[in-house]
């Protein structure tokens, strides 16, 4: 039984501001406006002969998770949730675990896992397919798959294979080498070299077969999941794990922790216009160019520029006479970079973060289960939202200790509860609840709901929220 992993849990801090860590690349249409790049890897497994994929993701994006699984109409999912992140060894783990007993009897035995980042891009799905069809016997045979891409460029920015003996007739080789990200001169050597490929990070093995390495190898990380995944919980449609047992498990990847050690490693060549869209460069790869070598996305207009990355969001972003830049403009953040500095992207995030600031955390722009908001102006004492309720969804029963609001219904119906009132609210119909009210919100119709909301008060914080009933199962 091929059972597909989708490893949903990074932050993509290279791809900021776009990419941040309440709303990382893999939830974000980066590719494709019709769907995100979580949504295209879960399209990508049609056409496979496979259970249910298991979706590994943070806690904090469970409800983000859910809701793009829904939209895929018909896509099954389950979704397993991880406190806090501990690298890809750890929920590699957990799914060998997990669909192991699933299978449970003589069919255990028989798991084969396809372990994918939810964050790639794959152009040739066919050519995909085959790849994983091609390593299934190698993975059946006790061998630890991972597949190889072709470099086409000394590219810096991913970890090679150095290829060993092929193996038979299957088209794959032995793993004679894992080589770390290189220096200029280091990946130039490889490509003239040849017989190095780029690490895509996508494995092929049976359950077994992992947890029986890992066990020699990183014997803590399995024990830790071991006992996070026997403590776990269902929470509506998502599996929780022990968070204190998750805890203690050690933070690692599958390649450091057992790929590199293993003895039973082989790679497949995989050919299928893959990117990792691990950074800007990479993203205006998959993108492609026009004639002056520019990519351009959104209200952009450039005179006399060559070989630049301009994305814009919200506004017109305008260039003139300028080469080889990143300038990346959100609603509340915009970056300018040169392009030979783009790894160093996560060196501003880390300065954000150091500095205190919420930036590389949330987007003005916020999703929750029941819809979003937008933070259109703040100042001392007030903030201004534009709230999105979806149809049918609703806001918790709560009320605030620090601030009062006051709400203008711009389309759609509103549905409000203020103590023990409930009333519908209809277009340019308002509401005032003053601090301390316990009071709800929903869409009782079949149109999203907006509305504008209003904010005064000493502290306007998301934390100050005491919930008394949510349908999400939300308490903070």
């Amino acid at each position: 039984m091929l059972f597909p992993v989708i490893l949903a849990g990074g932050h993509g801090s290279r791809l900021w501001p776009l990419s941040r860590q309440q709303h990382p690349k893999q939830f974000l249409p980066l590719l494709d406006t019709s769907m995100s790049m979580l949504q295209a890897t879960l399209k990508r497994l049609d056409g496979l002969k496979s259970a249910p994929p298991l979706l590994i993701c943070n806690e904090q994006h469970r409800f983000l998770a859910a809701e793009q699984v829904r939209q895929l109409n018909g896509q099954q999912a389950q979704i397993l949730l991880e406190p806090m992140g501990r690298n890809t060894a750890p929920a590699i783990a957990l799914a060998a675990l997990y669909a192991s007993e699933q299978a449970a009897g003589e069919h255990a035995e028989d798991v084969v896992l396809l372990a994918l980042p939810a964050d790639h891009a794959i152009e040739d799905v066919p050519a995909f397919h085959a790849a994983v069809n091609a390593a299934l016997p190698l993975a059946r045979a006790g061998k630890l798959v991972t597949f190889g891409i072709p470099p086409s460029r000394a590219e810096t920015g991913y970890g090679y294979l150095r290829r060993g003996q092929a193996i038979g007739q299957t088209g794959g080789f032995e793993v004679a080498q894992f080589v770390e990200k290189p220096d200029r001169e280091k990946a130039e050597g490889y490509l003239a070299a040849g017989g190095y490929d780029w690490n895509s990070g996508i494995f092929l093995f049976q359950a077994k077969h992992y947890l029986q390495e890992l066990a020699r190898f990183q014997p803590e990380v399995l024990t830790a999941c071991r006992v996070a995944l026997a403590g776990s919980q269902r929470d509506l449609d998502f599996i929780r794990l022990d968070a204190e047992a998750f805890a203690a498990c050690p933070d690692i990847s599958v390649d450091y922790g057992v790929m590199e050690h293993t003895s039973v490693a082989a790679m497949v060549p995989l050919k299928a216009g893959w990117s990792d869209v691990g950074s800007w460069s990479a993203l205006a790869e998959v993108q492609g160019r026009d004639e002056q070598g520019n990519t351009l996305r959104g209200d952009v207009l450039t005179e006399q520029v060559g070989n630049c990355l301009i994305h814009a969001e919200s506004r017109l972003v305008t260039a003139l006479g300028v080469r080889d830049l990143m300038i990346v403009e959100t609603k509340d953040a915009v970056l300018v970079a040169h392009k030979d500095r783009e790894q160093d992207v996560k060196r501003l995030v880390a300065r954000l973060e150091a500095q205190g600031r919420q930036e590389h955390i949330i987007h003005r722009e916020c999703y929750r289960p029941w819809g979003k908001f937008d933070a259109i102006d703040s100042g001392p004492r007030y903030q201004v939202k534009r709230i999105t309720v979806n149809p049918g969804a609703s806001l918790s029963l709560q009320m605030h200790h620090h601030r009062a609001e006051h709400w203008v219904v711009v389309s759609g119906t509103a549905r409000i509860t203020q103590g023990e009132q409930t009333r519908l609210l209809t277009e340019n119909q308002s509401v005032y609840i003053p601090l301390g009210q316990r009071h709800a919100l929903e869409n009782p119709g079949k149109i999203p709901l907006e509305l504008i909301e209003v904010q005064s008060g000493s502290y306007l914080g998301e934390d100050d929220i005491v919930r008394f009933e949510d349908h999400y199962g939300r308490k903070t």
